[in-house]
């Protein structure tokens, strides 16, 4: 199996791409391609130990940055370690590809270079999201603005496909996100999408409301990009500052941190559950070859564990289960 890497993507780019490509080498034994500018992907490399025939460079002298319009930087910068990083999927010098940088550009190249599975109307952003019964998928967490009912109908069917094959949930519940649990809440569109979703041969549960996301209330959470990526910035600024509060209210007084030394292993076990690290990307659903993106403050760790999921992504042949099922 041989991985692409998007080697100048991300803000920790390309100090922790590196580390962390090395260090899938060494766990996975996969092989990668690394694109990005030779000379510096080199120099990083040499501050590490691997297998030498498992690491190649692919020279790709300019960064698509995060001020960049993501669909002209795809069109205008052929040399970026994005663009010729996903060229090289689309041409099949790879099995899968991943990227911490630009998001839009990423979506963008997903789209125009490595193409859409024929009969799949858009591709789709999913996000693992921490759970007190696991992790659910929540789709879509930022791809597509405006959408219609068959479009979610079909982000439903490759949610629940990848839940099954790779995080391996049997008949994953499928819930729409809404304002309500009742079927005539919401707007057309959530109206609409509800009785496309009855219709289908999912294991569609019905709606859904946000207080009940954190609970695992489903296995796939379904909505449109809008939706999906307040909740997911929602969610990760609530984690953030409940963390912020417990450590002040733990060094408040000298009781206080007697309290936190005590609680120091089971707070770390919180803490790893819901650390973004640990999942390491969001696999974009609908395209023809496997592409995931990486959170754009990937440290080496995070951006390991993308790769492994990646692989996983790969093994599972997720792919060409849509491409059986895309028509349910």
């Amino acid at each position: 199996m041989r991985i692409i890497v998007d080697g100048m993507g991300g803000d920790n780019a390309p100090e922790a791409i590196v580390k962390g490509a090395v260090e899938a080498v060494n766990e996975y034994g996969i092989d990668i391609l690394i694109a990005g500018g030779e000379d510096v992907i080199k120099e990083e490399l040499e501050k590490h130990s691997y297998p030498a025939e498992k690491i190649q460079i692919l020279d790709a002298p300019e960064i698509i940055t995060n001020d960049d319009n993501p669909t002209l930087a795809i069109r205008r910068k052929k040399n970026s370690s994005m663009v010729k990083g996903m060229q090289a999927l689309a041409d099949g010098e790879g099995d899968g590809f991943i990227s911490a940088g630009n998001t839009g550009a990423l979506l963008a190249g997903g789209i125009f270079v490595v193409k859409r599975i024929q009969g799949i109307d858009r591709a789709a952003l999913t996000v693992l999201y921490p759970t007190l019964r696991g992790a659910s998928l929540l789709v879509d967490a930022g791809a597509n603005m405006d959408t219609k009912p068959e479009y979610l109908e079909q982000f439903a069917m490759m949610g629940s496909i990848y839940m099954e094959e790779v995080m391996g949930v049997k008949e994953p519940r499928v819930g729409l996100v809404n304002v309500g649990a009742e079927e005539t809440k919401g707007n057309q569109l959530a109206k609409d999408t509800f009785m496309a979703l009855k219709g289908s041969n999912i294991n569609f549960i019905g709606n859904i409301e946000g207080r009940d996301l954190p609970y695992g209330a489903a296995d796939v959470m379904v909505c449109d990009g809008f939706v999906g990526n307040v909740v997911l910035k929602l969610t990760e600024g609530m984690a953030s500052s409940i963390f912020s509060i417990l450590k002040e209210s733990f060094m408040a007084d000298t009781r206080s941190k007697l309290g936190a030394l005590l609680l120091k292993p089971q707070l770390k076990r919180m803490k790893k559950r819901l650390d973004y690290r640990e999942y390491g990307g969001a696999p974009l659903l609908g395209t023809v070859k496997p592409v995931v993106k990486a959170h754009g403050s990937s440290d080496y760790y995070a951006f390991k564990n993308g790769i492994g999921q990646l692989k996983t992504f790969i093994e599972s042949d997720v792919i060409g289960k849509i491409e059986n099922k895309k028509s349910i």
